[in-house]
């Protein structure tokens, strides 16, 4: 399973982007515990500038604007 953390403060990017993400893995039957960071100093503990960020595992993969969908499938089979 995969650990993912979409970094954002609740703006109309974030939402798509943990959409995105909640529907590619069930479209590829990967199993994902996605998760929302509001909170700036967390956001910001993590190097991420701009949101929305994601982190899949520990590991920033992504940071600011909504990812494309073939980037967040590439995700789902790493």
């Amino acid at each position: 399973m995969k650990t993912i953390k979409v970094l954002g403060t609740g703006c109309a990017n974030c939402k798509r982007t943990m959409a995105l993400i909640e529907d590619t893995a069930k479209a590829k039957g990967v199993e994902v515990d996605l998760e929302k960071v509001e909170d700036i100093s967390a956001i910001m503990g993590y190097g991420v500038m701009s949101t929305p960020g994601v982190v899949i595992d520990g590991v920033v993969v992504h940071a600011g604007g909504v990812p494309d969908r073939s980037t967040v499938e590439s995700w789902m089979s790493k």
